[in-house]
């Protein structure tokens, strides 16, 4: 079955706000379009319509979260307050605006007074239920079917590895230099022989002289 759960709350809110201005007992008074809905507002609201906007929304937090009162509605449409170089302070909304809404709702027979253990207040009625699960319906049968993308996973064939061959010259080279210091550098025993005999023949000469 499908419930307002099921559909956007905005879509529902915009379509419930149509179908209430066709119930007589919901109806914006003269004021409303001079008033601000909150403290914390500053101007009254841009759209002329406003009224049954409100009480689309309200209806649809009666259903959601009911028994609620007039209290805890006003926290849920409250805001904060630009005051200037302080610092931003919440207010709540007009309690006057949702004691209107919420006599209007009842009147129409979409809420009445419940009570759930020690909470009381409006709850939805059988007639408000129906009433918001039909738009609901309506809303959920328009929208498209999203169908579901089937992943194709493609398949990497995987290619042979390839020995790598130890190419690096580092243990040729490292055993040349080696060589080339043996062979360039002399030992210090060849060096002492070597200088033992040029002394040896200078000695020699100097006698023959």
């Amino acid at each position: 079955m499908v419930t307002i759960y099921d559909v956007n709350p905005s879509e529902l809110i915009k379509k419930t706000s149509d179908r209430l201005k066709e119930i007589d007992s919901i109806k914006a008074p003269e004021w409303a379009q001079f008033v601000k809905t909150g403290v914390s507002k500053e101007r009254p609201p841009i759209e002329k319509d406003w009224w049954y906007t409100r009480a689309a929304s309200v209806l649809r937090k009666v259903y959601v979260l009911g028994p609620v009162g007039v209290s805890k509605l006003r926290k849920k449409y409250g805001g904060k307050k630009n005051r200037g170089h302080k610092p931003e302070r919440f207010y709540k909304g007009s309690g006057n605006i949702l004691r209107k809404v919420l006599q209007q709702l009842e009147k129409a027979e979409l809420i009445k007074q419940t009570e759930r253990g020690v909470h009381k207040g409006r709850g939805i009625t059988p007639k408000g239920k129906k009433f918001l699960d039909g738009i609901a319906k309506e809303l959920f049968k328009k929208t498209p079917e999203v169908k579901e993308e089937v992943k194709v996973e493609k398949k990497v064939e995987s290619k042979p590895e390839l020995k790598k061959e130890n190419t690096c010259p580092l243990p040729q080279k490292k055993e040349q230099l080696k060589q080339e210091v043996k062979t360039e550098v002399p030992k210090a025993h060849d060096l002492k022989v070597k200088k033992e005999k040029e002394d040896g023949k200078i000695q020699a000469e100097g006698k023959k002289e």
